[in-house]
């Protein structure tokens, strides 16, 4: 078989044709990412420059919403780009920079989120010893383990995967250099490596998403002992709602990275993918943070002190 250079450029199929059902679906994508990135950059400039909002919940949250504008402009602004002026070539190092950013922000939300449930169990099950459990140490060390995991992570496998040899089409049925799918192009034996990267998927999925799976049991037990309606409602509403979001992220994650080479479609993962990074990111600040109370109470002091200097 016929092997290019590694050094020639791949090409990313997309994930629209130019049709108009597709140019409605590329339009209605678009939208989302440009609503998630200004949904967390809103939250980001809320939780700077309101004290109020300098909690370790809102630390954590902070940090969610920094990932999630990185992932969705890792991925979005070169789909888009490919798809309106037809240039689908990336080269090399600009693959390898997508997987490598991409791994790493997916992979710290993965564990940051598990470090925030963990802070709603602390709240709700341990409020007396909650400002030792997540003193401001606690929530540093947390989120720089997320991000540190996520970029180990990150650096092996665009390392790795770019190290394999190419088949002569080098052409990317997807929107973005994913590792799962890059490999399939190798002209190699990738065994050994889907392996590694499946147990790699299972210490960055399964463990985190069972940590959130406990911590959120413990809080429903714990509310289920006050034996009070209005606390339980609004436990189930915020622990349904969150539990949504994570398993949106995690099953669409699970689905990619973990389901066996058989049973593979390009079309089911490129669609799967385009959840957790464009979907997923656009929530999160919806259900984590725009229903609080104090993030409402936050945009109206921004609101106030934008009229005021307006007024002066």
């Amino acid at each position: 078989m016929e092997k290019r250079n590694t050094s020639s450029d791949f090409i990313l199929l997309g994930l629209f044709k130019h049709t108009r059902t597709h140019l409605a679906l590329f339009a209605m994508v678009l939208t989302m990412a440009i609503a998630s990135l200004l949904g967390n950059t809103l939250m980001l400039l809320l939780i700077h420059q309101d004290h109020r909002l300098h909690t370790p919940m809102y630390f954590l949250l902070s940090q969610l919403s920094l990932m999630d504008v990185m992932l969705v402009s890792t991925t979005v602004p070169r789909m888009a780009d490919g798809f309106l002026t037809g240039k689908k070539s990336i080269s090399p190092t600009g693959c390898g920079l997508q997987i490598f950013f991409f791994l790493t922000l997916g992979g710290g939300e993965c564990f940051l989120l598990a470090a925030m449930s963990y802070d709603r169990y602390v709240a709700i099950c341990h409020p007396l010893r909650y400002p030792v459990l997540m003193s401001r140490q606690v929530c540093l060390r947390m989120t720089l383990g997320s991000w540190s995991l996520g970029a180990a992570d990150g650096l092996m496998q665009a390392i790795t995967t770019l190290s394999f040899p190419y088949c002569s089409a080098h052409e990317i049925d997807h929107f973005f250099c994913e590792a799962p799918v890059l490999v399939r192009l190798a002209c190699a034996d990738t065994s050994v490596f889907e392996y590694v990267m499946y147990i790699c998927c299972v210490l960055m999925l399964l463990v985190p998403f069972s940590l959130i799976l406990t911590s959120y049991s413990l809080i429903l037990a714990a509310v289920l002992r006050m034996r009070s309606t209005e606390a339980l409602r609004k436990a189930f509403a915020t622990c349904s709602s969150h539990f949504a979001v994570v398993g949106l992220f995690y099953g669409a994650a699970i689905f990619i990275y973990m389901k066996p080479k058989s049973y593979r479609s390009a079309a089911h993962d490129k669609v799967v993918s385009s959840f957790y990074t464009v979907f997923t990111p656009m929530l999160n600040p919806l259900i984590y943070s725009l229903r609080n109370s104090e993030v409402k109470g936050a945009v109206r002091k921004c609101v106030g002190q934008c009229m005021a200097l307006n007024h002066e």
